[in-house]
Parts: structure tokens; sequence; C-alpha cells
């Protein structure tokens, strides 16, 4: 019997290949004798780059660049398989999770590391690009990331504006002329599930500014500098981000790939399906298993285990999801292919309990999933 395990990571306790790898063991407890195929996935944030390298036999390069507050930090691009293709999380740049909460502070974290992640990647030959956005720091529009590769934001003084959302007010020229040449050169994909404008209510600056430390004062002030930003933007290129779907992804980021790049965007996990091949290693399975952290009414937008149930149900593959703790508004995950969503908690524990038990737990919980999946087929016959 061929069973599939395509989970993503179970964030803070294990990585998607750990999780892959617990829910394995506890498959072959319940039957020795199955052909499991780990394909371990991500939905475009945290992981992406370890799936898409690990399903393609591709590598990791370490590089340094600035981080969100212009501090370096150690981050790394990955090389496909094909030896073409880049692999970039932007969060490894210009992650929230790389500043304590004292640093905070979108009105002055930029993107200027991302945009040396991928000059280094260039450097290195790279011309066609995978761009996970989730999980920034900023909401900057995208400014430093375009400083960082040649492109001069200049004050009413030609001067070059300084890092952080604060800055963009100040910008009255945009000169394009040192942008790296190379952009125009290579494709750009974007992973992003992020369908909000760039401004407005529903804009980068007042729907994802407070998580990333934005007081409501700063909300308004962020969302003003974005306006102008995106009104000289519209000036220099004919692209209106204002209100264009995708724009507010990652604080504007999404705006600026929109606007300067050659670019495409799609869901995370429809990528990651493609690059991992995860829809023909499905084929005559038996059944399905996948999973995360948290799963709610929220995975619905387009998390892994609905990627994953998406991709099973055009082969009539029933899917099991298997979550650190399970949220309101499940019932719609149903109609996607999800024939189950068990919650791996057995008992009464603190969080940080079963974050460092988790291997077991998913084991434990995946042994008794299958367990009941074989009774009910030996049932049937």
């Amino acid at each position: 019997m061929k069973v599939v395990i395509a989970p993503d990571s179970f964030k803070g306790s294990l990585s998607a290949q750990e999780g892959a790898q617990a829910i394995e063991r506890g498959v072959l407890k319940a039957m020795p004798g199955a052909n499991t195929v780990l394909v371990p996935v991500a939905d475009g944030g945290e992981g992406t780059l370890d799936s898409l390298v690990a399903a393609t036999n591709g590598r990791k390069v370490a590089v340094t660049v600035s981080g969100p507050i212009m501090v370096p930090v150690e981050a790394a691009y990955g090389i496909l398989g094909d030896g073409k293709t880049c692999i970039i999380e932007m969060a490894s740049a210009s992650g929230l999770y790389l500043i304590g909460p004292e640093h905070r502070n979108p009105i002055a974290t930029t993107t200027y590391g991302t945009g040396e992640l991928i000059k280094k990647a260039l450097d290195n030959g790279c011309r066609r690009f995978i761009l996970g956005i989730g999980g920034s720091a900023t909401n900057d529009g995208g400014a430093g990331m375009l400083q960082a590769l040649g492109m001069r934001l200049l004050d009413a003084n030609g001067e070059s504006i300084g890092p952080g959302g604060a800055e963009l007010s100040k910008i009255e020229v945009i000169e394009d002329g040192e942008f790296d040449y190379r952009i125009a050169e290579s494709e750009f994909l974007i992973a992003s599930d992020v369908q909000n404008p760039l401004v407005g209510p529903n804009g980068a600056s007042f729907v994802f500014g407070p998580q990333k430390g934005a007081t409501p004062e700063m909300v308004e002030l962020l969302d003003a500098n974005l306006t102008h930003w995106a009104d000289l933007v519209e000036k220099k290129t004919g692209t209106r981000l204002h209100d264009k779907p995708g724009a507010g992804a990652a604080g504007g980021i999404g705006g600026a790939f929109q606007a300067f790049f050659p670019s495409e965007t799609k869901r995370g996990i429809d990528i990651v399906i493609e690059y991992t091949g995860l829809s023909a290693k499905m084929e005559g399975a038996a059944c399905v298993f996948t999973g995360e952290g948290q799963i709610d009414y929220q995975t619905a937008s387009g998390k892994t285990p609905m990627g994953v149930a998406e991709a099973a149900k055009t082969n009539h593959i029933p899917v099991f999801a298997l979550a650190g703790s399970v949220g309101n508004g499940i019932d719609q995950l149903y109609q996607y292919g999800i024939h189950s969503i068990t919650s791996i908690i057995n008992g009464p524990m603190s969080l940080a309990e079963a974050m460092e038990n988790g291997a077991e737990l998913l084991e434990e919980t995946s042994e008794q999933v299958m367990r009941t999946f074989l009774a009910a087929l030996s049932e049937k016959s």
C-alpha cells in the first residue's frame, strides 16, 4: 500500500521534514509493509526554500546580508536541482523573526537585505527566481530592495532616502538609470496568497502593520507614505498599485515586483506542488497524510493542508490532516478534499510541552489514524 506524507512544518516544534518522518514512523507501526513517500511541503512562507531544495536535489548558498534594521544577518538562497532556478525566502533577510519585539517598528524596518539576496544570486548567474514573500517585518513598499539593486530614490535635495516606511514621504524622484540591468533579463515567480491592495483600509499598513509593531498612529502615517510612493510609481511606470490586488503583500514589496520586475504571482502552495512533483507522486496512493501547526478557517486561504487536499482530490485519494491545534471554521475544509482533521494533543498539556513532544505526539496520532483507515478498508472488503 502506497501512502504519501506531505506535511508543512509544525512551527516552533518540527520542520516539514521532521514532521514527515514522525508521521512515517506512525504509519509503519500500523502497517509495517507500507510504501511511504515523503514530500515535505510549504505554502510559500517559511520552509519553502528547504522543501524545494530537498525535492529537487538542489543546494543552499549561505550569505551575509542586511537584516530588517540594517544589522547583518546570516541568510541563504537555494539553487534548485536544475542548476538555474533560485529560491529566496524574503523572511531570511527581512523577516519578523529576525528581530525582537523591542525592534519591531515598520517605520524603520527595511527590505534592503532582500535586494542584496537577489543581487548575490544574480552575481552567481541565476536568472530564474522563485520568491516567497511571507513573514516580513517591513512596510517600506519594497523601496529598500530596489535601492539595494541600484535604484535611486531621491529627496528634494537630491539625496538618497534612508531605510524604512517613514522615509517614503521624502521621495521626490525615482531614478532607475543604475537599476540592475539583469533584472530585465530574468524571470520572477512570486509565491504569495495575499490579495490586499497597497493602500486604504484593506491595504498593507492597516491590515498587516499592527502585526509588525505599528501603533494606530503609525498605521495612518505608513498608509499615507505608501500612497505617496504609489503616486510616484504610477507616474514613473504607469502601473497603479494603490488598489491593485496583491500589491500590499509583505508591506508593499508585492507592488514593487509588479511595477519594476518581469514577474508573475501564484499561490505559494501551487508553486511548491508543481516543483516537488507532488501530484505525480500521489498516483496510485491509498491515502495522503498532511498537516501543520494549526488548522482553522484560515487554512482555506491557500495553506498547505488545503493545497495538498486539492491535489489529492483530483485522484479521489482520501486525505488525513493532523494539527497541533484545531481551531474554528474547519467545516469548510472538507469540500476541498480533506477527509478528517485530527489534533495530535492527547491530553491536558501546556503549549511548551506540546511543542517539545511534537514528534512523539505526531507519530502516535498518525498510527491511530492509519489503524482506523485500515480497519475501514477491512470492513469494506
